[in-house]
C-alpha cells in the first residue's frame, strides 16, 4: 500500500491541508516537512526506525531538535518498521498505517489523511540505459561511480550531483558542476579544478533551524581517538526570546583535534544558526584552530559571539 502515501514531491502537490499526518522517516526531509505541517496546524506524528532523529548528525542537534519538536506537539514513534497502508474510501481519515515496534509483539495501526514517505531516494538512473556503456560502473545503491574529478571510466562521461552519491545537496551539485566546467573548458589554469567534498556546511531547516560542518563528536573520536579531541559546548537562550513566555533553546558544539586544537566540527541549533554557519564554514575550510576563534573579538549582543567565547 505504499502508493497511498506521498513523497516530498507530493507535498508540493497538496491542494488542502491534511488534518492528521504520519511522516515516516527522520532525516532532513522528514524533520523539515514535519515542522511545516505542524506550523500550519496539522496533527503530526514522526515515525523513525531508531530511538533517534537526524542520526547522521551530531547528537546535540538530534537531541535538541527532538525535544523542541515534542514541545511543539509533534509526536514520535521510535524503533518502528512500516508494515503497510490500507485505504478506506469515504473515511475522514482514510489511510490506515500499520507498523511493528522492536521489542514488542504484534502490529500497531492508526489512521491518517496523509502519509508522507521520507525514507530516502534511489538515484534515477534506470532510464539512462547505462548498460549500453559497458565500462560505466554502478554501485549497489544505484549511484554512478566516478573519481574525484567526476570522471567515469568512459571518456567524456561524467557524474555529479545526487547520482554521484556524495553530499546530496543542491549547492554541492552546482559547485561540482562549475568545477567540472572550469576543468573541461577553462584551459590550463583550471586543469586540476575539482570540488573538495570535505567540510561542506549544511543546514536542516527544521523548527528550530540547525547547521553543521565537519565531523561529529563520534566521528572525530574514531579518527583521532578519545584522547585526541576536545569538545566545547554551550546551551543558552537567544536574546530574541528574553521577554517571551517560552524560551526556545540554542545549543552549540565545537569539536577540535590535536595539540593545536584544529577545528574539525561545528554543530549549531537555534534561531539564526543557518546564517551563522556560512561564515564559520569559511574559517573551518581554511583550517582554523580554537585559538583563531578565540582571537576573534565577539560581536555583542549576538548568538554567534558564543562560538568565539567557548570555554
Amino acid at each position: 500500500g505504499a502508493e497511498h502515501g506521498i513523497d516530498s514531491d507530493g507535498f508540493f502537490d497538496l491542494e488542502t491541508q491534511p488534518k492528521k499526518v504520519a511522516v515516516v522517516g527522520s532525516g532532513y526531509i522528514g524533520i523539515e516537512l514535519a515542522g511545516i505541517f505542524k506550523a500550519l496546524g496539522s496533527d503530526v506524528t514522526v515515525f523513525t526506525r531508531t530511538a533517534h532523529i537526524l542520526r547522521h548528525h551530531d547528537s546535540i542537534i538530534g537531541e535538541t531538535m527532538m525535544a523542541e519538536m515534542e514541545r511543539l506537539g509533534i509526536k514520535f514513534v521510535h524503533n518502528m518498521s512500516a508494515r503497510g497502508i490500507k485505504r478506506h474510501e469515504g473515511a475522514e481519515l482514510p489511510l490506515e498505517l500499520s507498523w511493528s515496534t522492536t521489542g514488542q509483539e504484534g502490529v500497531s495501526s492508526e489512521s491518517y489523511d496523509c502519509v508522507l514517505w521520507a525514507v530516502g531516494r534511489a538515484p534515477n538512473t534506470k532510464a539512462l540505459n547505462l548498460g549500453a556503456l559497458s565500462d560505466i560502473e554502478i554501485n549497489r545503491t544505484g549511484h554512478i561511480i566516478a573519481d574525484e574529478y567526476q570522471n567515469t571510466k568512459v571518456p567524456g562521461v561524467y557524474t555529479l550531483g545526487d547520482v554521484y552519491g556524495k553530499s546530496e545537496l543542491t549547492p554541492v551539485a552546482i559547485a561540482a558542476g562549475r568545477k567540472l566546467a572550469d576543468r573541461l573548458f577553462g584551459g590550463e589554469r583550471f586543469a586540476e579544478s575539482k570540488l573538495d567534498y570535505v567540510n561542506i556546511p549544511t543546514v536542516i531547516f527544521g523548527h528550530p533551524t540547525a547547521g553543521t560542518v565537519g565531523l561529529t563528536e563520534d566521528e572525530a573520536k574514531k579518527i583521532y581517538g578519545e584522547d585526541g579531541i576536545k569538545v566545547y559546548k554551550t546551551r543558552f537562550t537567544n536574546m530574541y526570546y528574553s521577554l517571551t513566555p517560552y524560551k526556545p533553546p540554542t545549543a552549540m558544539k565545537l569539536v577540535v583535534a590535536g595539540p593545536e586544537e584544529k577545528v574539525v566540527g561545528l554543530h549549531l541549533i537555534g534561531r539564526g544558526c543557518d546564517e551563522i554557519l556560512q561564515g564559520f564554514g569559511v574559517a573551518i575550510k581554511m583550517g582554523a584552530t580554537k585559538k583563531d576563534f578565540d582571537n576573534c573579538v565577539a560581536i555583542h549582543p549576538t548568538s554567534s559571539e558564543e562560538v568565539v567565547t567557548l570555554r
